[in-house]
């Protein structure tokens, strides 16, 4: 991995290359290795290098096209090297000698723009070409590297994080206000908007022009495009292979640079497991190992877990490390543990809000637990529900829309008869995407209060009505009473690009030296699930069909048979309440701070810590007040005072 940074003096002053040293000396913790820089005049380019993979040996970066008309720094891993390097035509000897930097000046070089569409892994670049005096700025289809940017009076800068921009005085260092609202409910992050005022983020999936006259930002990954949308054909049998194939290929780019021995995250469900157990079948040939961990709650808890959900998803991990003779299995215990403990620190490596603070300490203590036993790569399957082993649940709708009412009801009624759904559940899915938007709505608040979003959030109701989120989260695809869709490819490449993990990624790097990879975020298997008609998702009333039947060759029926989901860390509200008096302290840091009192009903946050609840952790509206209100709010408050600089 790379930390990247930039300065052009639009103004022609010369002093880019001590703006730039400097941009990229507030970035050495996420590049540690080497750091070098590139200079013309008024604009300069560098890089901080963190060695993760075989060939970052051969990182010289800044790069030079052979006329010497482009210059490149980039953060990049690409999982297509021996097929970009045949269509390049290179030699193997000379690839293996070449970054993957190299590899893509080269592919920039060759085909401009264009080869974009060709490249298949993660990466945030920047390319100059001296001849058209322009810069182009571009992300992975799902954002897995971050880049972000400012253009001022008179220059125009970049960075992997905002602290790097933040390097340079002329930048103001402040919270975006409106975007920290968008975040405490929990809207999805679209547009160019970070978290700090003035400090854009180039969007996953687009490619940003810069020239003097200005910044124009384009989609270049289009999902949309008539081949990507085009339903395979085949059989049953041939979609299972296609599944398989696709997860093998991801995960065997994502093994490389791991030695012997990959860390993996393992849950109890189909996710974590199958990258897990696939991570292991393909490591077996040549005697690698998985170290796999779990996050469990301590070993005597016998508290309620959330309805039809898996308080301890250890004995099922289990039963997937069984399988394999190669997994080596770690359960991890942090329930115990304070959320709050680390916020200083999360703010320093993220430069952005933790969206789910339990969540985090368990994360990162299997990341410290990864470090300990220095290993350097961890594969995730945060993107496996809405690709290998999505539900399916949208084919109601697409039935209904079809006019196929006999085929909707039979699966409706083995929907119903397997368990899987409710009739409530099967007329909710069916016809809500359809319902007026009222309708939905007072329907939605009678099933359950959960639904009204200052229930699940902090966010203050005058602030909610002045910044008019409603509208604008109708107006990004969303809503805040979790209207069902009506077709299964939008409502997936939707959540796909909801949240932006770039930052998570690069801070994880930084803390604890893990390079964390998902394979089933890659983009090959990403636009294999998309194509693949969803009918095979959901079939004779079993949900996850497709997962079920291509993941039966690597993970025990124990796991495929199981309907409940897990719940990750069910003790967590143990740590939380050890550190009540640190939810109290940092409820009080909060008051004096204007941007986290204008937005954060810190009032209600408070009257939640006076009437803490002994018991009943497990009901949702408690888990909503606590888990997400709560612990959110907390999350956004400290990002606000921090960066407003209060009560730093």
């Amino acid at each position: 991995m790379s930390a990247i940074a930039g300065l052009w003096r639009l103004d022609g002053r010369p002093d880019a290359a001590a703006g730039c040293a400097r941009m990229l000396a507030s970035q050495e913790i996420y590049g540690p290795h080497d750091g070098k820089y590139w200079s013309e005049g008024s604009i300069a380019m560098g890089r901080r290098l963190f060695r993760t993979l075989p060939e970052d040996a051969y990182d010289r970066q800044p790069l030079h096209s052979v006329d010497g008309r482009l210059v490149l720094v980039a953060d990049v891993r690409l999982d297509n090297r021996e097929e970009l390097s045949s269509a390049l035509g290179l030699a193997v000897s000379d690839a293996r000698q070449l970054c993957d930097a190299a590899i893509l000046l080269r592919c920039l070089t060759r085909w401009g723009a264009d080869a974009l569409d060709r490249l298949v892994g993660d990466f945030a670049f920047a390319l100059w070409d001296s001849s058209e005096r322009k810069l182009l700025l571009a992300r992975d289809i799902l954002g897995q590297r971050p880049l972000h940017y400012h253009r001022g009076k008179g220059f125009f800068a970049f960075a992997s994080m905002p602290r790097g921009l933040h390097a340079l005085p002329e930048i103001p260092y402040a919270p975006d206000e409106q975007a920290m609202a968008e975040f405490v409910t929990l809207m999805p992050q679209v547009g160019p908007r970070s978290f700090f005022t003035d400090v854009a983020r180039v969007e996953a999936g687009h490619v940003a022009t810069i020239t003097r006259d200005g910044i124009t930002s384009r989609r270049y990954w289009n999902p949309l495009r008539p081949e990507a949308t085009r339903v395979l054909a085949g059989g049953a049998d041939d979609y299972v292979e296609g599944l398989r194939h696709h997860l093998d290929l991801a995960t065997r780019s994502m093994l490389r640079g791991a030695g012997g021995t990959v860390a993996t995250h393992l849950s109890a469900g189909y996710d974590s497991a199958s990258v897990t157990a696939t991570a292991a079948r393909l490591l077996a040939p040549t005697r690698g190992t998985v170290v796999a961990f779990t996050a469990v709650p301590r070993r005597d808890y016998r508290g309620p877990s959330p309805s039809d959900q898996i308080g301890d998803e250890g004995p099922l991990a289990a039963a997937t490390a069984a399988m394999h003779p190669n997994i080596e299995h770690v359960l991890i215990r942090t329930g115990h543990l304070s959320p709050l403990e680390e916020l200083d620190r999360y703010f320093a490596l993220f430069d952005r809000p933790i969206l789910n603070l339990c969540n985090a300490v368990w994360t990162c203590a299997i990341n410290a637990a990864a470090r300990e036993r220095k290993l350097t790569i961890l594969l995730t399957g945060q993107m496996g529900n809405l690709t290998l082993s999505y539900s399916g649940v949208e084919l109601l709708p697409e039935l209904l829309r079809a006019g196929r009412i006999i085929r909707l009801m039979r699966e409706a009624a083995k929907l119903v008869g397997r368990g899987n759904m409710s009739w409530r559940g099967v007329l909710a899915n069916s016809l809500g995407p359809y319902l007026p938007a009222w309708l939905w709505q007072r329907v939605s608040r009678a099933k359950s209060s959960t639904w009204d979003v200052r229930k699940y959030t902090a966010i203050r109701g005058d602030r909610l009505v002045s910044l008019d989120l409603p509208r604008l989260a109708k107006e990004r695809g969303s809503d805040f009473f979790c209207r069902p869709r009506k077709r299964a490819f939008e409502s997936r490449l939707w959540a796909l690009s909801r949240v932006d993990l770039g930052n998570y990624n690069k801070g994880i790097l930084a803390g604890w030296g893990i390079d964390q990879r998902d394979p089933t975020a890659d983009k090959r298997l990403v636009e294999y699930c998309l194509r693949v008609p969803t009918e095979q998702f959901l079939a004779n009333g079993e949900t996850r069909a497709l997962a079920r039947r291509a993941l039966s060759d690597r993970l025990p029926q124990v796991v495929l048979n199981e309907r409940a989901k897990g719940y990750q860390v069910v003790d967590w509200h143990e740590g939380l309440s050890a550190a009540r008096g640190e939810v109290e302290a940092e409820l009080s840091r909060l008051l004096p701070c204007a941007p986290a009192a204008r937005t954060l009903d810190i009032e209600r946050l408070q009257n939640l810590v006076s009437n803490w609840p002994d018991e009943g952790w497990e009901r949702q509206d408690v888990a909503s007040s606590y888990r997400l209100a709560l612990l959110r709010g907390i999350s956004a408050g400290h990002f606000l005072r921090k960066a407003s600089g209060t009560n730093a």
